[in-house]
């Protein structure tokens, strides 16, 4: 326990100070639509976590030998707040040194006291995410059939509500960016929690990549009913139900267990297998 705690007062900093080392994009140039007038207020962050978002933003994290392939992050925290750095800058961390480029998003937060949200603003922030993405693709060397969506908890239920949608685009606007289709081609969905758990889902839905623990009372139950709409659909799914620990083992490196320290290099394996690394 001892050499545990040692190694995760060294990464804990690291991490606090990543927060900030992401190319930071907003959504849209001139704030969220109908909250435009709460664009300039500041983002609140402390140790783990970040609140008070009213323009929404991607933070962009390169890696140094890309693959062309992308994965966007949304951060769990029961739209109260955001874990940006557990959920958000280590998974980033982690991709980029795969070669997948990553975004980590920022979405509105709609059970935080006193917000003016409700869950169709996460919903249309991360819409939004996935169009600006497709955007950009070729100025960020991405391949536009290489484009993933990966949640932790409240964030794979934002997930949810973009994976299901084919979410086209709308050529008739004249912001170019809702041109693009904003469907994710895979998604990661990392213990999620049960808002817009699919029932049944079309046989080409996004491949998923599910995990969680079996003892999360939250979330375990969620990755299996989300398996279940994929088998009989004969859809593509690959589910990981640990026995070990609950809920929010993040990336892993916080838990006792080993089975859980090494979750992520099943998620590699499953990126590999479906050839998301290829150049």
């Amino acid at each position: 326990m001892r050499n545990f705690l040692f190694c995760l007062i060294l990464v804990l900093p690291s991490l606090v100070f990543a927060q900030e080392s992401g190319e930071k994009i907003f959504l849209w140039e001139n704030g969220a639509p109908g909250f435009e007038d709460r664009k300039d207020e500041p983002e609140l962050a402390q140790d783990w976590w970040v609140r008070n978002i009213h323009n929404p933003s991607i933070t962009l994290f390169k890696p140094e030998k890309p693959n062309g392939s992308f994965i966007l992050v949304c951060p769990g925290g029961g739209f109260r707040n955001l874990g940006f750095n557990g959920e958000g800058v280590a998974p980033a961390k982690f991709l980029n040194e795969l070669g997948v480029t990553v975004g980590v998003l920022k979405y509105r937060l709609f059970r935080e006291e006193d917000s003016p949200y409700t869950e169709a603003h996460p919903t249309q922030d991360v819409t939004r995410a996935m169009r600006l993405v497709r955007s950009n693709a070729e100025n960020w060397g991405i391949d536009s059939d290489r484009i993933g969506v990966m949640g932790f908890s409240a964030g794979g239920e934002v997930v949810n509500w973009v994976a299901y949608d084919a979410n086209p685009g709308n050529a008739g606007s004249e912001d170019l960016i809702e041109h693009f289709s904003a469907q994710p081609n895979f998604q990661i969905q990392v213990y999620p929690g049960p808002l817009g758990t699919p029932t049944t889902v079309e046989a080409d839905a996004p491949p998923v990549f599910l995990v969680a623990a079996n003892k999360d009372e939250c979330c375990s139950s969620t990755i299996v009913d989300t398996m279940l709409a994929y088998r009989k659909a004969g859809a593509d799914v690959e589910m990981h139900l640990f026995s070990k620990d609950e809920h929010a083992f993040n990336m892993g490196f916080r838990s006792e267990f080993v089975s859980i320290n090494h979750w992520p290099d099943r998620l590699k394996d499953w990126l590999e297998d479906h050839a998301y690394f290829k150049k």
